[in-house]
C-alpha cells in the first residue's frame, strides 16, 4: 500500500514538472516568435503625386520614408516611387486602396470624385490656416471624420505636411474685377476650383508635372500651384507675368499620407506607433521648411526674374468669399458625409477665429504697426 502511495506521489510530481516544462516551453516559444517577428524586415512601397525630388512636397515624401526606415532600425523599409514611376500621379488613392502600394503621399482634394467630403482635408477657400487645420484634425474631431470617409476604401489617412498660406496664382493678364475670371481656364483643383467655376472660370485639374507646359502652350490661361519656394522650382515665371496674392483658395494646404488598412493593421504595435510618430514629425517639418524658404524664393522671383507681384482687389476677394460660402453650402447639401464634415469644420473655424482675434491677429497687428 505504501509502495502504491509512493508511486502515486512520484507520478504527480513528474506530471507537475512536465506541465511546468511544457508551459515554460510555450512561453519561450511565444517570446521567440515575437522576437522573430520584430526582427523581420518588412518592405513597403510608397507612391506619390509629386515629381521626383521636388522641393517640399516630393522631398517631404522621401523624408517620411527615411524617417520610418530609420526609426524602425530598418525593420520597416520604404521605397518611394515618384509620380509616374509606378502609377500615374492622380492614381495614388486607388493604388493604395487595392494594395499595389502600402503608402500614398498626396493631397485629399484630388479624390473628390470618389469621396466629395475628402476635399475638406486639404484646403477650404477662406478656411483654416495650417495651424488651424492641424488643430481641427488632431484635436477638433477632424481625423475621426476623415477616417470614416476613407474606411470604405480600405484606407487610413494621416496629415503629413502643410505648405502654409499659398499664393493666388500666375496670370498673363491683370485681375481688376470679378469679370476678369469669366472664361478663364485655370489650373485649380478641389473646392477652390468649384468657386472659380461659380464666378465664370473653368477649373482644370492637372498634376504638378504638367502645369508648366500647359501654361506655356496656352492650354490653360492661369495656374495656381503652391508658393514661391515651389513655383520658382517649376519655373512658372517663364510662362506667366503676374503673380497674385493672397491664396484665398488654399489658406493652409494639408498633405496626406494614406495607408492600406490591411497592411497597416498587420504591423506589430510598435511599428504602427513608429509610423504615426514619423508622420507627425514630417507634418511639422514641411511647414517649417516652407515658412523658412518662401520669402527668399519670392525675393528671387521679384529681383532676379522681374515678376510683377499683385494683390487681388478687395472687392474681388469679397466677391470670391461670397461665392466660396455658397459653394460650401452646395457641396454640403449634395452629400450627407460632406454635410457632416462641413458642420464640424464650420464650427471649429468659428471658435478658432474668435480666439485668434485676441491672440494671433491681435499680436501680428501690434507687431507690425510700426
Amino acid at each position: 500500500m505504501q509502495t502504491v502511495k509512493t508511486w502515486s506521489k512520484l507520478a504527480l510530481v513528474s506530471l507537475t514538472a512536465a506541465t511546468l516544462v511544457a508551459c515554460g516551453g510555450s512561453e519561450e516559444a511565444k517570446e521567440t516568435a515575437q522576437v522573430e517577428k520584430k526582427a523581420e524586415v518588412i518592405n513597403w512601397k510608397m507612391v506619390t503625386t509629386w515629381p521626383k525630388n521636388f522641393p517640399g512636397l516630393g522631398t517631404g515624401a522621401e523624408n517620411l520614408a527615411k524617417n520610418i526606415t530609420d526609426m524602425s532600425n530598418g525593420r520597416l523599409n520604404i521605397k518611394v516611387y515618384a509620380a509616374g514611376e509606378l502609377v500615374p500621379p492622380l492614381e495614388v488613392f486607388d493604388a493604395v486602396s487595392r494594395g499595389t502600394a502600402e503608402i500614398g503621399h498626396s493631397a485629399a482634394y484630388y479624390w473628390k470624385g470618389k469621396a466629395p467630403a475628402a476635399q475638406f482635408f486639404t484646403a477650404v477657400p477662406f478656411g483654416l490656416t495650417a495651424q488651424e487645420i492641424n488643430s481641427w484634425i488632431h484635436h477638433g474631431g477632424g481625423l475621426k471624420l476623415w477616417e470614416e470617409i476613407y474606411e470604405p476604401f480600405n484606407l487610413i489617412p494621416m496629415v503629413a505636411g502643410n505648405t502654409g498660406v499659398q499664393m493666388g496664382g500666375w496670370f498673363n493678364k491683370e485681375i481688376n474685377s470679378l469679370e476678369d475670371f469669366q472664361g478663364l481656364k485655370m489650373r485649380m483643383p478641389g473646392l477652390g476650383g468649384e468657386v472659380l467655376k461659380k464666378v465664370g472660370g473653368t477649373p482644370v485639374n492637372l498634376p504638378g508635372g504638367e502645369i508648366f507646359t500647359a501654361l506655356q502652350s496656352g492650354t490653360i490661361d492661369a495656374t495656381e500651384w503652391v508658393g514661391p519656394y515651389n513655383d520658382l522650382a517649376f519655373g512658372l515665371y517663364k510662362a506667366a507675368k503676374f503673380y497674385y496674392s493672397p491664396g484665398w483658395h488654399e489658406p493652409g494646404s494639408a498633405m496626406e499620407a494614406i495607408f492600406n488598412k490591411d497592411a497597416f493593421e498587420a504591423l506589430p504595435t510598435d511599428l504602427q506607433l513608429i509610423v504615426r510618430a514619423a508622420v507627425r514629425q514630417s507634418n511639422a517639418d514641411m511647414l517649417d521648411e516652407f515658412t523658412a524658404l518662401n520669402n527668399a524664393a519670392l525675393q528671387t522671383l521679384l529681383n532676379e526674374h522681374k515678376v510683377e507681384l499683385k494683390t487681388f482687389p478687395k472687392d474681388v476677394l469679397a466677391a470670391l468669399k461670397v461665392a466660396a460660402d455658397e459653394t460650401l453650402e452646395e457641396v454640403a447639401a449634395a452629400d450627407p458625409m460632406s454635410r457632416k464634415v462641413y458642420e464640424s469644420f464650420k464650427d471649429f473655424r468659428s471658435k478658432v477665429s474668435a480666439w485668434h482675434e485676441v491672440s494671433e491677429r491681435a499680436y501680428i497687428n501690434a507687431r507690425d504697426e510700426n
